[in-house]
């Protein structure tokens, strides 16, 4: 199962909290540490393991190029790319899966209903005259 990408996580972040990413760093800054600075600071760590898996990648792709020669010195920086490609996919997989795991464990609060108006209570109808039981003539 392919995980989120750091692209999707911003979306699922922006909203939460109703406002873009810039906005949402922005206000964090101004803030105390909370879940807020937490998702943005595990977006950030997400970010940065697939551009290293991005430059690890690439840099394979150089090595093995099939015009260039393998000798025995490129060997051992085939081997050290593919290391580091490795551990950058496994930080990728990790910051994935817990920034995933914390957003689905949260829910935007909706906006409270507009109470309906209250009705002021009936306005007691005056008092009717007294009327006489004597009769009239």
């Amino acid at each position: 199962m392919p995980h989120p990408s750091s692209t999707e996580i911003a979306g699922r972040i922006e909203d939460l909290y109703g406002a873009t990413l810039d906005d949402l760093e922005a206000h964090a800054q101004d803030q105390p540490p909370g879940m807020l600075s937490a998702l943005l600071a595990m977006h950030d760590d997400l970010a940065l393991a697939e551009r290293s898996i991005d430059v690890h990648r690439e840099n394979l792709a150089r090595l093995i190029h099939p015009e260039r020669q393998i000798g025995r010195h490129e060997v051992s920086h085939l081997l050290d790319g593919a290391r580091r490609l490795a551990e950058a996919v496994a930080v990728r997989d990790v910051q994935a899966k817990s920034v995933t795991a914390v957003l689905y464990s949260l829910a935007r609060i909706p906006a409270p209903a507009p109470s309906p108006p209250t009705c002021s209570p009936p306005v007691p109808a005056p008092p009717l005259a007294a009327q006489s039981t004597a009769h009239r003539r």
